[in-house]
Order: structure tokens, then sequence, then C-alpha cells
């Protein structure tokens, strides 16, 4: 009897959760159809018991909702489910914090499957944690074969950009769930360059470790954006300045070189989201190659500069190095990377040689306006 009680409390709660949403709701339409699996559980119940779930989860663990509702997490554990990464998730909960981890789960049919999970807890206005709202993806494929990790990485990057384009226009950048949502995406562009990085450090090709190196590059550049985007008050609003300062310090400090003198005048200048990962590409591409063309040899000095211009903005980069010989390819592919971005900006740049020194502006305009 005390099980039936558990499942009618757990139903009760999902049902109460989900009349706060009428069918016309953008929420519940996107939760219910979207292709990841998700769950949400009540921490006010005994045993966080789980509330809601979409059919995706279903799909993937081959449990019904009815069979899941009023039932722990711990159903997807098994004989050989990590301990370690299941007090993680244990600790995580404890403390009431947002956790991605790697879990093997079992479906009910008894076959195992590599879980990237990921949990985060949402507060009402009072800061108690009301639900537990979680996420997963099936990445067995990607773990079993190490050979597929490129088309992997581009298959993952495809289908995060779908699902978060579906779930912001559903539910606006001002919800909390909007919010949870990103964290998905945040954490999605960790595990991709997670699996790039993997890929790099197995691979006996030095041609190979240098091209996943420079997408891990892109990646993390990217993956930069999406946390500021997201972690301020002005959801969706990008600081130009703040990103810059963050990126030429990080590769300056990857360089693991004292030689190298870094200079800076950064103002503030916001952007909509839409143009924050063009030019966050753009600093990346002008940065690195500074770093090509000498200054990760022989050091040197690089100034990086952004502020506004009666209506417009400048990004400016200058370095002063010894230079070196650099890869044609790569060479390529960063002009290609930076003229697609310009293009994309509706940016003009202009590149000044004097010496070893290398001046380069990129001028483009401010929007104001608030997308």
């Amino acid at each position: 009897m005390k099980g039936n009680d558990q499942y009618t409390d757990a139903r009760d709660a999902g049902d109460r959760l989900l009349a706060r949403h009428t069918s016309e709701d953008p929420f519940a339409a996107a939760f219910k159809a979207t292709r990841m699996p998700m769950i949400i559980t009540d921490p006010r119940q005994h045993d966080n018991p789980i509330i809601f779930s979409n059919a995706a989860f279903s799909e993937l663990t081959g449990y019904s909702a009815d069979e899941l509702i009023g039932k722990n997490c711990r159903l997807l554990q098994g004989p050989d489910t990590d301990p370690a990464a299941v007090a993680r998730i244990r600790d995580a909960i404890a403390a009431g914090k947002d956790i991605a981890t790697d879990i093997l789960n079992y479906r009910k049919d008894g076959c195992t499957f590599w879980n990237a999970l990921f949990v985060s807890p949402v507060r009402n206005s009072d800061g108690e944690i009301i639900y537990f709202f979680a996420s997963q993806l099936d990445f067995t494929n990607i773990k079993s074969k190490e050979a597929d990790l490129a088309a992997a990485r581009h298959i993952a990057e495809e289908e995060v950009q779908r699902r978060t384009a579906d779930l912001r226009e559903a539910l606006g950048t001002k919800t909390v769930l909007v919010h949870e949502v990103d964290h998905r995406v945040k954490n999605n562009l960790l595990t991709i360059a997670s699996i790039v990085k993997l890929q790099a450090r197995m691979s006996q090709d030095e041609t190979v470790r240098k091209t996943l190196r420079s997408v891990l590059n892109r990646v993390e550049a990217l993956s930069t954006v999406q946390r500021k985007l997201f972690n301020d008050d002005d959801v969706g609003h990008f600081d130009v300045a703040d990103f810059a300062r963050e990126l030429v310090f990080d590769i300056v400090d990857a360089l693991k070189r004292d030689d190298i003198k870094v200079t800076t005048d950064l103002n503030e200048v916001i952007v909509p989201a839409a143009k924050a990962s063009p030019i966050a590409l753009v600093v990346n591409e002008l940065v690195g190659d500074a770093v090509r063309r000498g200054l990760s040899d022989g050091g040197g000095e690089i100034h990086v500069e952004v502020r506004r211009l009666n209506g417009h903005f400048l990004i400016r980069v200058a370095d002063t190095v010894t230079p070196v010989e650099v890869d044609c390819e790569e060479h390529i592919f960063s002009n290609l990377m930076l003229n697609t971005s310009l293009r994309q900006l509706g940016a003009t740049i202009e590149r000044t040689l004097a010496g070893h020194r290398t001046d380069v502006s990129v001028t483009l305009l401010v929007d104001d306006t608030k997308e």
C-alpha cells in the first residue's frame, strides 16, 4: 500500500506542475515533444521521486511513464554502474547544485547504455528547491567506437543547435526553464570538447592531432560565449570586451611563456546574442593568428582593444613578434573562418604591417536594439 501511495503522490505532483501550464503553453509542448530525454523529480517528497517524464525518456529507457512515476532514478542503475558516479550525483542533489557526469545505466530489458547526465535544481522565488530537472544524452556509440568521434562531434553540434533553437523559441529568454535548457547547451559543448580532446590524445598522427586541437580551440571559444550569455542578468546579450579579456589571457597563459607582454584597452560593448558567436570567432582568429606567427615560439607583445566609435565599435589586435614559418593549411582555414564571420557581421577589416609589427582593426555597427 505504501508503494501505491508514493505513486499517487508523485502523480499528483506531476499533475499540479502541468496544471500551471495550459495545453497551449509552449513549455509543456516543448518538454513533451523534444527528442532530448527529460524528467522532473520532486525533492520535497520521500526519496525524490520522478513526477514527470517525456516520451523520449521512455524511448531511451524502455520504461513507460506509469512505470517511472513515483520511482527514484536509481532504477536505471545496475551491477556495473560506477558507485563513484552515483555518489557524485547523490552529493550534488543533497547540496542543491548542478551536476554533469557520465554514468553507465541500464534499460528495462537489461541492456546498458552510456548516459551523459545533466541535473539542475529549479528554485522558487524564495530560493527553495522545488524540482530537479534532468536531461540525458545516449553516447554509447561514441564511448565504444573512438573511430566515429569526429562524425559524432558534428552530429552532436547540429543536434544541440536544433534542440536549443526549438526550446528557446518555445520558452522565451526570461524564464527559469530557459536558463536550465541553456545549461544543457553549455554542457553539451563541453561534452563535444571532451570528445575532441580525447581523440586528439589518442591519435598517433600529428596532422590529425593538430587538426583536432584547432577544432577544440574554436569549440572552447564558443563554449565560453554560451557561458557568458546566460550567466548575467541581461540574458541573451554579450559583452565583447569581457569575452576578449578572458580569451586573450587564457590563450597566453596556456602558452606558458614569460616573454609575452599583454596590454589591453577594453571598454564595455554589449551586442545581441545573435552576434556573439561570429564576434567571438573574429577575436579568436585574430589572437590565434598572432600566436601562430611567432608569439608561441619567440614571445613578443600583443595588444587587444575593444571600444565604441560613433555608432560603430572597434576590435583591434596588434602584435610585435619575430616571424616563424606558419602552417599553410591552418593559415588558410583561419582566414576562411575570419572572412566568413566578417561577412556575417557586415564588418570591415584593415591590416597594417610594419617590420615585425602587425596591426589589425575590425569595425562594425553597434546594434542597440534588444533582440
